[in-house]
């Protein structure tokens, strides 16, 4: 089985800062921000915050992707616009899609740092019948180092900008065509879900997370409700109650263990945090109710934490917290020492939680032949030959 070395590191150290590129977008700049953008354009303090709102609307309403499109912003005011600043998303550099619908972007995000690579991080879209998700990340590789992830086998190069979070919002919708009214099964909207889930540990990037999650639920521009939106965090305790108060979005725990000495394996940052602080916290969450129910991650390990007495335990520590279970299937990654639990003991372990009182939905694994399901992600298409990746992006601007 594999492990973490007792004196790993619980947390890496990033190797890299942002550093922004010489016309740097406006996309995620909060409208304080933006005002104070048109403000070193010369714009009248009287104007800025309207004309602050016109770029609000046209960025998060319209999805513009040029300033020349902003058609009631003067033409002056435009090129000015376009002489500093950009409205830039992250590029798509390759698309993948599943037999089962599920999309991943490869996304190459724009920067003044002159490093040997780009730095690129994967957004995944996963259809189903009531719902789009869009799977975000919030960090350039991952802080941590969960021995079962494939995303924590890699190095945390840098924290994501506000802009770059919001901006895999806005790749998806350019990419899904979800700026214009629609009629689907959803209401008008494919992507209706977002799950901070990607790579990255989001509560180690608090700041820009905030002010992502601030932004994509602006009733006046992306505008998805704060119950459609979770952040899943490995339990990164100081930060919980606080993102809850000034963000409201629902919470989701990736817990995997009902053991200490288990989950310090598992996921080590239990070591700092450990099961009994992290509970305390999820009791303590602003807005938890049987309403607003907190999700607990468990990934299914054959002969490691999928036994009755785990189920029966993970009930006990569950008392008093309104929760749901979602019962992962693990998902295989090359080089991964785990198995997924037999589905026969999946079923009982969920029968038993939900006999107890609790949902216990078994997710059902999606993207897995192009990487993309759950502790997958892992930016693996930057293994590609740089003629393989050109085929990929040929034939992702054809789909």
């Amino acid at each position: 089985m594999s492990t973490v070395p007792q004196n790993a590191p619980l947390e890496k150290t990033a190797l890299e800062t942002y550093v922004a590129p010489d016309k740097p977008s406006l996309i995620g700049l909060s409208r304080a921000e933006l005002a104070e953008k048109l403000g070193e354009l010369g714009v009248a303090d009287r104007q800025r915050k309207m004309r602050a709102q016109q770029l609000w609307h046209w960025m998060y309403v319209r999805g513009a992707q040029s300033f020349e499109e902003m058609s009631n912003v003067s033409k002056g005011m435009r090129v000015q616009l376009a002489e500093r600043f950009t409205v830039a998303r992250p590029e798509v550099v390759a698309e993948q899609v599943s037999n089962d619908g599920t999309r991943k972007w490869l996304l190459r995000l724009p920067s003044g740092h002159a490093s040997e690579r780009p730095h690129e991080v994967e957004c995944v879209y996963i259809p189903e019948t009531d719902r789009g998700t869009l799977c975000v990340s919030s960090q350039v590789g991952c802080t941590l180092n969960c021995s079962f992830c494939h995303t924590g086998t890699q190095r945390l190069v840098r924290n994501l900008t506000a802009g770059e979070i919001v901006g895999q919002v806005m790749v998806a919708r350019d990419r899904l065509n979800d700026w214009i009214d629609r009629e689907t099964p959803n209401g008008n909207r494919l992507v209706t879900n977002v799950v901070l889930m990607g790579m990255g540990e989001p509560l180690y990037n608090f700041d820009a997370v905030r002010d992502a999650l601030l932004t994509i639920s602006d009733g006046e521009g992306i505008g998805l409700s704060r119950r459609r939106i979770t952040l899943s965090t490995s339990g990164v305790v100081p930060n919980i109650a606080r993102m809850g108060e000034e963000t409201g979005v629902m919470l989701a725990i990736s817990l995997h263990a009902v053991r200490d000495e288990l989950r310090n394996e598992l996921v080590p940052l239990n070591r700092k945090y450990p099961i009994s602080e992290l509970l305390d916290a999820c009791r303590n969450y602003p807005g938890a109710s049987n309403a607003r129910r907190i999700t607990f991650e468990y990934v299914m390990l054959k002969g490691i934490n999928d036994s009755l007495d785990d189920a029966k335990l993970l009930v006990k520590l569950l008392k008093g917290i309104p929760a749901k279970i979602n019962l992962i299937p693990f998902n295989p990654w090359p080089g991964s020492s785990y198995e997924c639990s037999d589905w026969d003991q999946i079923e009982k372990f969920s029968e038993y939680i939900f006999n107890a009182g609790y949902s216990s939905p078994v997710r059902t694994p999606r993207g897995r032949d192009i990487l993309a399901a759950c502790g997958q992600l892992k930016s693996e298409t930057e293994k590609l030959s740089v003629r393989e990746r050109d085929a990929l992006r040929a034939m992702s601007m054809t789909d």
